[in-house]
């Protein structure tokens, strides 16, 4: 399988996924029943959501596409039932321009990915140890409540998904010339992708967002 046809579908299944998730958002932040509803249990939302990043990952080179096609999109909307938050705290036109910037940086450093020649494959354990780290960090400072410890894990989660945004796109395009059938890799790399992005964008949210007044 080519590259030059892997990545316009993995692009666009990415694309696909982070548009359900922001219309779903944006239309449940304005459906106050909706809400409530989801406040009241997000702890099953977010367990749904683990539950079903964890099968497309394991499962995602053994099932049928269109199965895979149907648990990426329901994943990407159940993200948005999480995401209806963000509607809610920041104001429209700072998420719209973050965006754009996110955007715009996801891009340069997906290029960096697609461009270099230095193997990314021995950085990565190590950007997801130190993700695993900020990680647990951050489940830490629910209960200290540290403003400070936020900022500092939110740069260092931001700048370790820049590097894991470049290896996953060497990892595509490395994979492209080795698999047989493209439609098994598809969306578990369209999946890692919109991980990426997502987290990209909500850590420069976080950190320069407009919050409502």
């Amino acid at each position: 399988m080519e590259e030059k046809k892997l990545f316009p579908s993995v692009f666009g299944w990415m694309f696909v996924g982070l548009l359900v998730t922001f219309l779903t958002g944006f239309y449940v932040s304005n459906n106050v029943n909706m809400i409530y509803n989801i406040i009241n249990n997000m702890w099953l939302i977010i367990l749904v959501e683990f539950a079903l990043v964890i099968i497309l990952s394991i499962r995602a080179y053994k099932m049928n596409y269109m199965t895979s096609i149907i648990l990426f999109v329901l994943y990407s909307f159940v993200t948005g039932l999480t995401f209806s938050s963000i509607f809610i705290v920041y104001e429209m036109s700072s998420i719209i321009s973050l965006f754009l910037v996110s955007a715009i940086i996801f891009g340069l450093f997906s290029l960096l990915g697609y461009k270099t020649r230095l193997d990314l494959t021995k950085f990565s354990t190590i950007l997801y140890m130190i993700l695993l780290g900020g990680i647990v960090v951050t489940i830490v400072n629910l209960f200290l409540n540290n403003s400070m410890i936020e900022i500092v894990v939110s740069w260092v989660i931001l700048i370790v998904f820049f590097g894991i945004t470049a290896y996953d796109i060497q990892k595509i395009k490395r994979i492209s010339y080795q698999i047989q059938d493209p439609k098994r890799v598809t969306i578990i790399c369209a999946l890692d992708l919109y991980l990426d992005f997502i987290n990209i964008f909500l850590r420069i949210l976080s950190l320069f967002g407009k919050s409502r007044d």
